[in-house]
């Protein structure tokens, strides 16, 4: 079976973001198996607004271009705000471009109430339809009671982990297994011939 690189972008920019934790959970558990992983959080990276000039030649833009484009799929971590996922999300994909082409993407939601569960889809439909990405149709969503994050400034209460709900672990493990299960199909030699050359569409 072949290896597989899979990358986790955490983009929230929240200090005690919940999405983080998602991402970080589904990291645990993609190495716990033996996948190759890697968890960037945006809150670490200086990435300026895609002005569609400049901001393409900024340092972190190429870093973050050569990550995305060294892995074979891609879990994305999104708080959803107004109906929609996150500005930070949008600006990453906008800046980095090419590089989600013909990517497996995957996503890990977390909003504040039920009505936004298919807030992801325009985000997915556009990674699909200008990149060729293959979506994972499952996601994960994740809702504010789903998730306990520990107040970091209440110095005055005891160390408090992280934690997620059962159910909600339960869903980063099967998109897990659907992430890995579809990145090994997509990643195989195919025997068809590549079909944009005149050649070989002729030979069908």
């Amino acid at each position: 079976m072949s290896s597989m690189n899979t990358l986790i972008i955490s983009c929230s920019l929240n200090p005690k973001s919940r999405s983080a934790i998602l991402a970080q959970h589904a990291s645990d558990i993609l190495t716990h198996l033996n996948i190759d992983t890697t968890l960037l959080d945006l809150r670490e990276w200086d990435i300026p607004f895609c002005d569609a000039s400049s901001a393409y030649a900024h340092p972190s833009i190429q870093k973050l271009t050569d990550a995305i484009t060294a892995a074979d799929a891609v879990l994305l971590a999104i708080p959803i705000y107004n109906y929609d996922a996150n500005a930070a999300a949008k600006n990453l994909i906008e800046l980095t471009g090419k590089a989600w082409t013909e990517k497996i993407v995957g996503f890990l939601c977390s909003a504040g109430g039920h009505g936004s569960y298919m807030s992801v889809m325009p985000l997915a439909n556009s990674l699909m339809l200008d990149f060729r990405s293959l979506i994972l149709p499952r996601f994960v969503y994740a809702l504010e009671s789903n998730i306990n994050h520990p107040d970091p400034t209440n110095l005055d209460a005891a160390p408090i982990a992280s934690s997620i709900d059962p159910h909600i672990d339960d869903r980063i493990r099967e998109l897990c297994s659907d992430l890995i299960r579809l990145t090994h199909g997509w990643i195989q030699p195919h025997p068809m011939p590549h079909a944009h050359k005149k050649s070989n569409r002729e030979s069908l």
